[in-house]
């Protein structure tokens, strides 16, 4: 067979083997649109319905179990209900829910993100990515007095902030200036367009959603000193790259930014966001100050996320740990990588550390552009043949591992990728 009859197969076995997950979409799609409340997880011909998770673990509604190499799109660092993060939040709901105030906790979180991300001199909680984005981006337009926001093609900065495949028509409608990622000329020539309307300069180190593409160390170089040139402030999105070390992609690269954007596994599994920066900028928000900016949110320091956040930055995340991680994540790239070359299937995994993204295709990955000529289809199949193996990743091919995916996980994920890639050989190469 050719490579779509093979993926209708594919697609054909699976609907047999999960009629419950079947049976959970057609149900919730009486009270949600197409069933779904979080676009992401939807693909054809239906998602999996996940009803338990422990360590790198998941069994889904049909009753199989996989090796989750997706880890909640990065969110879930920690893996499935750490214990040091459960009791945290067992102790917090002794002290009361909602308290109405602030708490102690909250200033003991960001005390320790602050030590990690030291460029993050005074910060505000949300909760999620993107709402700290949002945020970020209304400072810095607020801070600057300007109207313009420079964006990368390709880039995600929350469900509002999309930039993938021309934008998104829910995006918040900034005026915004799309340049090509990777490209510091490109970015250039806009700046010398626009740099004296330009409020920031926003970049994900390492594009998540566009597909794991790293930012050459020269180009992020690059934009800092283009926004310190034209008067713009530079935000770092760190939401995915904050894993990457302790101090996220800036410590690594050297690299201040005026503004950083946090969320995910910051909040111990539970929702959360971050932004901070310099004090001349966030102090805007200080409600001392006459005409301060006000920044609502019932949410925004509830005592779960700080305690699950605290307990998980403290006691769990050590920078030996985190670091392990990232290394078994490049090893485990590298032979994946080495499995397709092995069998001539023209594919491969780009990233850094523990995430990285599949593509149908080889050759220089440095932009959006660049992924233009991917095999959709050959991603497709290898995501339902790895689900038959129990291995359980995005369908657009991210893997993000967390702490509980050890040596042990990596060498049993390889094994699946292998037996699929051989077994497949010929219709991938087709």
């Amino acid at each position: 067979m050719n490579l779509i009859d093979t993926l209708e197969a594919a697609r054909a076995r699976y609907r047999e083997r999960n009629p419950a997950s079947e049976r959970q979409l057609a149900e919730a799609a009486t009270v949600m649109p197409g069933g779904n409340t979080r676009s992401v997880l939807f693909h054809a011909p239906f998602p999996l319905t996940m009803v338990r998770g422990e360590g790198a673990r998941l069994w889904d509604a049909d009753g199989h179990r996989y090796l989750d190499a997706l880890g909640e799109f990065t969110a879930g660092l920690y893996g499935h209900s750490n214990a040091v993060i459960r009791q945290a939040i067992i102790d917090a709901l002794a002290d009361g829910l909602s308290l109405s105030s602030h708490n102690r906790r909250e200033v003991a979180l960001a005390a320790e993100i602050q030590r990690r991300f030291p460029s993050m001199a005074l910060m505000r909680f949300t909760n999620s990515g993107t709402e700290a984005s949002l945020l970020a981006l209304a400072t810095a337009k607020a801070f600057t007095a300007r109207p313009k926001i420079m964006v990368f093609d390709g880039a995600y900065h929350g469900g509002l902030l999309s930039f993938g495949r021309g934008g998104s028509p829910i995006n918040v409608p900034h005026a915004y200036v799309v340049a090509p990622y990777n490209d510091l000329a490109a970015a250039q020539a806009l700046v010398h367009a626009h740099g004296p309307t330009l409020a920031a300069i926003v970049v994900e180190p390492m594009l998540g959603a566009g597909g794991c593409i790293p930012g050459e160390p020269a180009f992020l170089r690059g934009l800092s000193e283009l926004a310190r040139g034209c008067g713009a402030l530079l935000v770092f999105d760190e939401v995915q790259t904050s894993r990457l070390s302790i101090g996220g992609r800036q410590a690594q690269l050297g690299i201040t930014p005026d503004l950083t954007v946090i969320g995910k596994y910051f909040g111990g599994g539970l929702s959360f966001g971050a932004f901070g920066g310099r004090v001349d900028c966030m102090a805007q928000f200080d409600p001392r100050r006459a005409n301060a900016l006000s920044h609502a949110g019932t949410f925004n320091n509830n005592v779960l996320s700080m305690a699950a956040g605290l307990a998980g930055l403290q006691q769990v995340l050590t920078q030996e740990a985190l670091a392990a991680l990232n290394q078994r994540g490049d090893r485990l790239r590298e032979r994946l990588n080495a499995v397709l070359q092995t069998h001539g299937v023209a594919a491969q995994f780009t990233g850094l550390g523990s995430v990285m993204n599949l593509h149908g295709m080889t050759g220089p990955v440095r932009c959006a552009a660049d992924l233009a000529t991917s095999n959709t289809w050959l991603k497709e199949l290898l995501f339902f043949d790895l689900l038959e193996r129990g291995v359980y990743m995005a369908q657009r091919g991210l893997v993000s591992l967390s702490l509980p995916f050890d040596e042990s996980a990596c060498e049993e994920m390889l094994g699946a990728f292998e037996d699929v890639v051989r077994a497949r050989r010929d219709v991938l190469r087709g």
